[in-house]
């Protein structure tokens, strides 16, 4: 899998489960009667984890900006590949599907590789930990 299609892959995560939250935060299942089992799905550990996750990954990616197009990327996105190690890790702690078991693996050692060489970018131009 290129580093490309991993990112994509972990990006469209991140935005679908922002969507989601989004869309919880949002909306009173209450009031939409047919809804039960919708609602019961988001209270699963897996929903509350992936919901966790996401304002993790969120909060920690507000950085701010220091007008460097290249440290300001390196510094959001780190936050950014964070989020979809954990979320992977979720994958791996409560999913079943072998494939999706599997990509959350790929994602994992592939973000991790990135988050260090984004990490060590930094640190070389100043901007350690």
């Amino acid at each position: 899998m290129t580093k490309l299609k991993t990112l994509l892959i972990s990006a469209s995560i991140a935005a679908c489960v922002g969507m989601n939250s989004a869309h919880a935060q949002s909306h009173d299942h209450s009031a939409h009667g047919g809804h039960a089992a919708h609602g019961a799905a988001e209270e699963s550990p897996a929903a509350k984890a992936y919901n966790e996750a996401n304002r993790q990954m969120h909060d920690a990616m507000d950085v701010e900006m220091t007008g460097d197009a290249d440290v300001d990327f390196m510094r959001s996105m780190i936050p950014h590949h964070q989020g979809a190690v954990a979320m992977a890790r979720i994958v791996l702690e409560h999913g079943k599907d072998p494939e999706v078991r599997k990509l959350a693996e790929d994602v994992i050692a592939t973000q991790e590789v990135e988050i260090k060489f984004m990490k060590d970018w930094l640190a070389k131009h100043g901007y350690g930990d």
